[in-house]
């Protein structure tokens, strides 16, 4: 069976505006952050192969991953770190991921701090140990020597990591490629998109978004990523991140970049085959790779036979 997405799009803007209300009295980076603990699945659920990974961050806080083989029988193309967006657990974002294994690619999923089994409180900058502790593991790992490296962000997840590398080039230059999938321009921006869609929270947009930290998002950083190459995914639907803030982004990275307009709800981009086969195509040719770059080249929306 597909494994289930469950993406801030469900919660977000609720919790978001109800963050900022409470938030009134002193903002923190901590608004940027819907961790849910536990494990309510495997990848076994999906009748995927995996192992659990047990990752030390440079602070001691012990962080949670899965790592997914590629399938038996399949030649090994590369390794995909996923990083995922801010609401949930690993779980809940496995379905961005869980089609890789079987087209050649293993995947590092990781959970931040206070996310599922992982420890602690996730907070800026205390994440991007996290990060580096996923790095530090793929350095050592065994079945990852000699193939290309491939990062997935999604959402807040590629909003992290756009700035990690910016603040990393020798991490930066391990990667092939850059995969984005709805990734915001501004926190601010996104937070106060948040309040101007609520009727009750709308007159108060301007000041509660002031509370959303804006230093570390991706559009201060991103000039930094000259390689490698990018592909940036955005929905024209997209509730959460609005296309607008994507193009932001994109308008600002620097080349080689593609960008890849989609359809359907918040990161949830790979449920449809259509665009896994986009990111397959990307990967198989980076340097070289334009995208589809009409909507008509793609079937109607939503294609009944994949649904």
């Amino acid at each position: 069976m597909k494994p289930t997405i469950r993406t801030f799009s469900e919660h977000g803007r609720r919790w978001l505006g109800l963050g900022l209300l409470l938030a009134s009295l002193g903002g923190c980076s901590s608004l940027l952050f819907y961790p849910e603990p536990g494990q309510p699945f495997t990848p076994e659920k999906a009748k995927l192969a995996y192992r659990d990974v047990t990752l030390t961050a440079a602070d001691g806080t012990r962080l949670h991953g899965w790592w997914l083989p590629a399938k038996d029988g399949v030649e090994v193309k590369g390794t995909v770190l996923h990083l995922h967006g801010n609401g949930g657990n690993l779980a809940w974002h496995l379905g961005a991921s869980w089609w890789l294994p079987e087209q050649g690619y293993q995947v590092l999923l990781l959970d931040y701090r206070g996310y599922g089994l992982s420890q602690g409180k996730p907070s800026l900058p205390a994440v991007y140990q996290d990060i580096d502790a996923a790095m530090g593991w793929l350095q050592q790992a065994p079945e990852v020597a000699g193939k290309p490296l491939v990062l997935l962000g999604q959402s807040l997840g590629g909003a992290l990591a756009i700035h990690y590398l910016g603040e990393h080039p020798e991490q930066r230059r391990r990667f092939q490629a850059l995969v984005f999938d709805g990734v915001p321009a501004s926190y601010r921006e996104v937070g106060q998109f948040a309040l101007s869609t609520s009727w009750l929270l709308w007159a108060f947009q301007v000041p509660l978004s002031w509370l959303v930290p804006d230093g570390d998002s991706a559009i201060r950083s991103i000039d930094q990523l000259n390689t490698p190459p990018k592909l940036f995914f955005h929905s024209i639907d997209d509730p959460i991140v609005p296309l607008v803030n994507g193009l932001q982004l994109y308008q600002a990275a620097p080349p080689p970049r593609v960008l890849q307009l989609t359809r359907g709800g918040h990161v949830q981009t790979f449920a449809d085959p259509t665009w896994r086969q986009v990111m397959l195509r990307f990967l198989d040719d980076p340097e070289h790779f334009n995208g589809l770059r009409r909507l008509a080249e793609v079937p109607n929306y939503p294609d009944e036979k994949s649904q």
